[in-house]
């Protein structure tokens, strides 16, 4: 458990890295990728199964049965079993503290981004 502990808090550490170094376009874009990876392509979401295939990708494969059972369940708001995409980055950004205090930021330049394309278009 505190192997995978680990690999969680390395994980936290490094989505903030990645926010200021994306910005929120970048960083939505590469959780969308992350997305991907884990997700049963027949299906469209992710799975316990997808889950478990794919989760070495992302370097999640020591994480146990039940921790990963407990990441589908924290995360899965319409309670059918598996993540889709939105719930997916709502997660991500829930498991990461100092993300959280960073996405109002991230949401106003988003926004303030998509304003100015709107009007220089």
């Amino acid at each position: 458990m505190a192997a995978s502990q680990n690999q969680t808090n390395n994980f936290h550490d490094f989505l903030p890295v990645m926010a200021n170094k994306l910005g929120g376009d970048g960083l939505i874009g590469e959780l969308c990728n992350g997305f991907n990876l884990l997700m049963d392509r027949e299906k469209g979401v992710i799975t316990l199964d997808s889950l478990r295939k794919n989760s070495a990708l992302l370097g999640l494969q020591d994480l146990s049965e039940d921790e990963l059972r407990s990441m589908l369940r924290e995360g899965d708001f319409d309670g059918d079993g598996a993540l889709n995409q939105m719930e997916f980055c709502v997660l991500m950004f829930r498991l990461s503290p100092e993300l959280m205090e960073e996405s109002q930021f991230l949401l106003e330049e988003a926004l303030l981004q998509e304003f100015n394309d709107d009007f220089s278009g």
